[in-house]
């Protein structure tokens, strides 16, 4: 059972989704199970596995849920009553510690545009711990030898490679194709998905322009908000390495800032 909950760990990462993993770590007297068992929560709800049942296991559920919302581990103590012992078939109480921790997806940048930027970023990105997926139409750019730690490449025309992406609310996705109907494209299909972050790299006229192109065709002028351009924080950037660095910069506020109001909501 054990493997098989690590299997299942592994596959939810994999599919970008969350979950908490509960464990026995430590207990004394009698206590519903005598072994490290290990229990995963899914975010709704749903278990896999036990830690002995009752109404133990069923706070440990509660407090898993919080952990994946919070996104921080948490070491939850029991001191099991004669009730909860009854419950979970012992003769007499005991303690017990259960450590649970969050299982959430890496967040994933998704570079559309394999330039001199996309290169720049994809370096400095996976330094800060973002898994890095690159997207363009051209072999001779989107190739491991120009991104050598990239984690996925989609290499297609563009129709056809954003069918292929898994967006899913823990992915940021950066803009920075080599033309604007490229870039258009990309904006069209990052405003329609969970992205918990779109960046654009253009002028103001150019972001003015795909705006209205948008609206004329039934976007919500309110989507618009969530777009960063002029995309990074401004450093004063020139150069495909500074650029990289004042993005970067943003993207570390973007991941900090939700964590921290996710906190504030659990208070």
């Amino acid at each position: 059972m054990t493997e098989d909950i690590y299997e299942e760990v592994v596959q939810l990462r994999r599919q970008g989704l969350r979950a908490a993993l509960a464990t026995i770590i430590g207990r004394k007297g009698s206590t519903p199970r005598k072994d490290a068992a290990k229990m995963l929560v899914y975010e709704d709800g749903r278990c896999t596995g036990t830690i002995g049942g009752g109404c133990t296991e069923a706070e440990v559920c509660r407090e898993a849920l919080a952990a994946i919302r919070r996104g921080k581990p948490q070491l939850l103590k029991f001191d099991l009553t004669d009730d909860d012992a009854e419950e979970g078939g012992l003769i007499c109480g005991g303690t017990m510690e259960v450590y649970v921790e969050p299982i959430l997806p890496d967040p994933t940048l998704v570079i559309f545009g394999a330039g001199h930027v996309g290169r720049c970023v994809a370096d400095i990105a996976k330094t800060i711990g973002f898994r890095i997926a690159v997207v363009d139409d051209r072999v001779r750019y989107a190739n491991r030898e120009r991104f050598p730690t990239a984690d996925a490449l989609y290499v297609d025309s563009w129709e056809e490679v954003l069918k292929q992406l898994p967006v899913n609310d823990s992915s940021y996705l950066l803009i920075v194709t080599r033309g604007h109907q490229y870039d258009l494209a990309c904006l069209r299909y990052a405003l329609k998905s969970p992205a918990k972050y779109i960046g654009l790299m253009g002028s103001g006229r150019k972001v003015k322009l795909f705006y209205e192109t948008l609206e004329k065709e039934g976007v919500d002028p309110m989507q618009f908000k969530r777009v960063n351009s002029p995309v990074g924080i401004e450093i004063g950037s020139e150069t495909p390495e500074e650029i990289a660095v004042s993005i970067a910069a943003q993207l570390i506020a973007v991941r900090r800032k939700g964590l921290a109001a996710e906190e504030t909501a659990e208070k």
